[in-house]
């Protein structure tokens, strides 16, 4: 894990973070890449953060390759803004996250309420909220609460839950669909 006092720049976070990426895919992961096959060599993904005021909209893989640095730039705006910390995020969970947004044919960006949670802003948040799991993907980059202004919280569940790739949690008095790319399960908060 990357942890540093210093508010690291994008450009020390893409120059030094990703020197190799090895993720093994679990098997219902394929899933969801199979739904980005049909939107050709590439694959974009586009972000919004209220509480940063960020927005990241970037092309993350081209021709079968994720591009280290586009993968750089979406950890380093997933990162746990309320303690500073980031972690190589999930891209798997990128690939979820485009597969769902591209089944749901539109071209706003996700609204991210949270991505990657230290487990010190995990725990802080469980002593508040029930709805907050000890052991959340959150804390392992592998996890995020999403937001779109024109799709409901039930056509985005719905989109999630048909790329059969990873966990879907239905919030709706929250407002967010939680997605994740552990195993495949759903419930509601």
């Amino acid at each position: 894990m990357f942890q540093n006092t210093k508010t690291p720049s994008r450009r020390d976070v893409i120059a030094g973070m990703f020197t190799s990426l090895a993720v093994v895919a679990a098997p219902n992961y394929a899933n969801a890449a199979g739904f980005l096959r049909g939107a050709g060599d590439i694959r974009r993904i586009k972000l919004t953060s209220q509480r940063t005021g960020e927005a990241v909209d970037t092309i993350y893989w081209i021709e079968g390759e994720y591009i280290p640095e586009a993968l750089a730039e979406i950890s380093w705006f997933m990162r746990d803004w309320r303690q500073n910390e980031l972690i190589q995020y999930d891209r798997r969970n990128i690939d979820i996250l485009a597969a769902t947004l591209r089944l749901m044919d539109t071209e706003e960006a996700y609204n991210v309420v949270s991505g990657y949670r230290s487990p010190a802003t995990n725990r802080k948040l469980s002593r508040s909220n029930r709805g907050v799991a000890q052991n959340s993907y959150h804390m392992r980059g592998m996890a995020a609460d999403l937001k779109l202004t024109s799709r409901s919280i039930s056509q985005m569940a719905k989109a999630a839950v048909a790329c059969h790739a990873g966990g879907v949690g239905k919030y709706n008095r929250s407002n967010f669909v939680h997605m994740d790319c552990g195993p495949v399960r759903t419930w509601r908060g």
